[in-house]
C-alpha cells in the first residue's frame, strides 16, 4: 500500500510519501485487537499500518471526504465534532491514547460525516479500507473487537446526548471524564488521563476557569485526583454518576 494514499490531517486530501511512515514494533502494544489475530493477519495489518504525527487544530477526517482508513490514536487527544444546523460546534467525543474510530463509516464504506481534530500533538495510525474488510471476512476475533466497539460506541453517543441536556457543569465536566476513562473504547487512559483544562473546555464546551472550578468539585468529592499533567480516576462508577444535587441545593 503506497503510503500517499493515507489521508493527510492539514488537507485532509492525500500527503506526501515523507509524511507517513511504517508502525514500529514498540507501537504496537497501543493497537488492542492486534493480539486478536493470526500470524498472516497480523503480518498483512503490520505492513498495512501507517503512522502520522498531527499538530494540534489539524483535521484528521473531514465532513463529506471519503472514507480511506481506519484509524486509532497511540499518543495524544482528538475531538470527533460537527456543525448543527444553527453553524454552532457540537462535540461528540474526545479520543484518547488506544482509541479506535469511524468503523461504522467504515463497513458502510460512505463519507464522512463528523470532523476529527487534534487537540494536541498525536500520534495517528490506520489500516486501510480494504484491510479492514479483509479481516471482517476471515477473522473472528477482529468481528468480535468491532461489534464490541459499536455496541460501546451507541452506549457512548446515548450517554452524550444526556450529557448535552445537563445545567450542571460540574455534571457535565463528570460525566465527560467518565466517557474518557472507558475501559473498553480506550484502554490506552488507564486509571491516568493526560489532560490539559483548556483541552477538557473545548471537549465539554466550557471555559477553563469553569473546568478548573468542576475539577476542584470533584476532587472534593474523592472521585478524581488532579495531578500534574492530568487527572487519576479514583472512583469511576462515582464519577459517572456524580450528581450537583447537593450543592445545588
Amino acid at each position: 500500500m503506497p503510503s500517499s494514499s493515507f489521508p493527510s490531517a492539514r488537507h485532509a486530501g492525500t500527503v506526501q510519501v515523507s509524511r507517513s511512515r511504517t508502525i514500529r514494533s514498540a507501537e504496537l502494544n497501543g493497537i488492542p485487537w492486534i493480539e486478536r489475530l493470526d500470524a498472516e493477519e497480523r503480518s498483512r495489518v503490520v505492513a498495512d499500518l501507517r503512522v502520522v504525527q498531527v499538530e494540534p487544530g489539524e483535521l484528521v477526517c473531514r465532513v463529506g471526504r471519503p472514507v480511506t482508513y481506519w484509524f486509532g490514536v497511540l499518543d495524544g487527544l482528538l475531538k470527533m465534532s460537527n456543525d448543527s444546523a444553527l453553524g454552532m460546534p457540537i462535540t461528540f467525543t474526545g479520543v484518547p491514547p488506544g482509541g479506535w474510530f469511524g468503523e461504522g463509516t467504515v463497513i458502510k464504506r460512505e463519507a464522512y460525516r463528523y470532523n476529527i481534530q487534534a487537540l494536541r500533538r498525536s500520534l495517528v495510525t490506520g489500516i486501510s479500507v480494504q484491510t479492514f474488510h479483509w479481516l471482517l471476512d476471515r477473522s473472528i476475533g477482529f468481528n468480535r473487537f468491532v461489534m464490541m466497539q459499536l455496541n460501546e460506541r451507541l452506549g457512548q453517543f446515548i450517554a452524550a446526548r444526556e450529557i448535552d441536556r445537563l445545567n450542571s457543569a460540574n455534571e457535565r465536566v463528570a460525566r465527560s471524564l467518565g466517557a474518557l476513562f472507558h475501559p473498553v473504547l480506550y484502554p490506552g487512559v488507564g486509571e491516568l488521563l493526560r489532560i490539559t483544562q483548556q483541552e477538557l473546555g473545548y471537549l465539554v464546551g466550557l471555559s477553563r476557569q469553569r473546568v478548573n472550578e468542576a475539577l476542584h468539585a470533584l476532587q472534593r468529592a474523592r472521585v478524581i485526583r488532579i495531578e500534574y499533567g492530568g487527572l487519576r480516576v479514583l472512583d469511576l462508577d462515582g464519577l459517572r454518576s456524580f450528581d450537583d444535587a447537593p450543592a445545588r441545593g
